[in-house]
């Protein structure tokens, strides 16, 4: 499990039996949990780190004999309203690159668009229903972006873009991009602490975000021991 920064990490730590122990792995730390718990890797701001980072212990893993089933992308969001309250879970069935592309006279072409590359990611749809019926969360598209969203113009702008698009964050279509490579399936799920829109930030639930994290954490690890990974 990828989250952003340690505070994520450690939300969704809060759900899981430990202690856990760190283990170096190249140009970063994993949190390993007892029992074949899960591995939490606080994997940096930002696609491209988020990426790197997550390639990196996908690369270790497989070396090591014993690759990973399951790729999740997780932490706190941003929101789209009305869908997407402040404290509210999504879940993507759609990782979308929202400024991966070029911007030409007649509007943003998106990289496929101009012949290459992905812009999308679909986890597996029969996970993406599981995880909203054990933890409510809302599916639809995260969008991920390297700049976030900080006025009432872009909101609206990603939404035209984007009509299905529910949360922003800065990391899941770096990680889908390593899962991919990788040939490992990919899951997103975000808890809303903030609209997408003017950065306001007396209107930022942080904690109420990480603790719906803890929270969905906690109703997700036996479907995550359940799951067949061979599902795409």
């Amino acid at each position: 499990m990828a989250t952003a920064v340690p505070v994520e990490r450690d939300a969704v730590a809060r759900a899981l039996p430990g202690p856990a122990v760190e283990t170096p792995r190249p140009g970063t730390v994993l949190h390993r949990f007892p029992d074949d718990g899960p591995d939490l890797l606080a994997a940096g701001v930002g696609p491209a780190l988020a990426a790197a980072s997550t390639a990196a212990a996908l690369t270790a893993a497989a070396l090591d004999g014993a690759p990973y089933g399951l790729v999740v992308s997780t932490g706190i969001a941003g929101g789209f309203a009305p869908e997407a309250p402040v404290g509210s879970l999504v879940v993507a069935d759609e990782i979308t690159a929202a400024d991966l592309g070029a911007e030409t006279a007649d509007g943003f072409l998106p990289v496929t668009d101009l012949g290459f590359g992905t812009v999308t990611h679909h986890p597996p749809a029969g996970l993406v229903r599981a995880v909203a019926a054990a933890t409510g969360a809302r599916p639809g598209t995260v969008l991920t972006g390297s700049t976030v969203t900080g006025t009432a113009e872009r909101a609206a702008l990603l939404r035209a873009r984007h009509p299905r698009a529910l949360a922003e964050a800065m990391e899941g279509f770096g990680v889908a991009e390593a899962a991919a490579a990788h040939g490992v399936p990919v899951l997103e799920l975000r808890a809303v602490s903030n609209p997408v829109g003017p950065r306001d930030r007396a209107a930022w639930r942080i904690g109420d975000a990480l603790t719906a994290l803890t929270d969905a954490f906690g109703k997700l690890t036996p479907l995550f021991t359940s799951w067949n990974p061979h599902e795409r």
